[in-house]
C-alpha cells in the first residue's frame, strides 16, 4: 500500500516526534518512500508547506518535484465527486467553503484516484456540521486512513539508533 501524506502529519513530526535536529532517520525514511514509491504527498500539502518559512518550508521545497506529486484528471475527477457530495451533507456553508478551498480534498481525491491511503493526524467528527475532517470524508469515500505512527507501522519502518 501507498501512503498519501496531509501537512498535518508533517507538521506535528517536525514539531513533536521527528523534529530535524534530533530524527533524523524519519526523514531519510520518508526519501527512501519516496524512491520506491511507498510515500508521497501532492503539490497541494507542498504550498501549505511553503507558506511557514520554515525548516519543514526548506524541506519540502527541496523535494518539490519528488516528494510532492501534481494533482492530475483522474484526481480532479474525484475532487469533483467529493465536492458534490459535500455540498448536499449536513455541514455548514462555512465549513464546506473553508474545506473546499484547501488541500485537503484534493489529497483524499488524488488518495481515492490513486490507490493511497490517507495519512492525517485529524481525528473523526463526523457529527459536527461546523467542521469537515479528513478521516469522515475517507470514511464517506471508502479511502482508508491512519496517522503518521499507523503508517510508520503498517510499512514496517524502523529507527535503530547506530552505536
Amino acid at each position: 500500500m501507498a501512503y498519501l501524506i496531509d501537512a498535518s502529519s508533517l507538521i506535528e513530526a517536525k514539531n513533536r516526534y521527528y523534529a530535524f535536529d534530533f530524527h533524523p532517520g524519519f526523514w531519510d525514511w520518508l526519501d527512501r518512500g519516496t524512491e520506491t514509491d511507498i510515500v508521497c504527498s501532492i503539490d497541494r500539502v507542498r504550498s501549505e508547506l511553503t507558506d511557514r518559512g520554515d525548516e519543514l518550508s526548506d524541506w519540502a521545497d527541496v523535494r518539490a518535484s519528488t516528494f510532492f506529486r501534481p494533482t492530475d484528471s483522474a484526481a480532479l475527477d474525484e475532487y469533483r465527486r467529493i465536492i458534490d457530495w459535500l455540498a448536499k451533507s449536513h455541514y455548514t456553508q462555512q465549513a464546506f467553503s473553508k474545506f473546499a478551498s484547501g488541500a485537503d480534498p484534493f489529497l483524499i481525491a488524488f488518495a481515492i484516484a490513486h490507490g493511497h491511503a490517507v495519512v492525517t493526524e485529524e481525528r473523526p467528527e463526523p457529527g459536527k456540521p461546523s467542521r469537515i475532517k479528513i478521516p469522515d470524508v475517507c470514511g464517506q469515500f471508502s479511502v482508508p486512513w491512519m496517522n503518521a505512527f499507523g503508517m510508520l507501522r503498517a510499512a514496517g519502518a524502523q529507527f535503530i539508533v547506530a552505536p
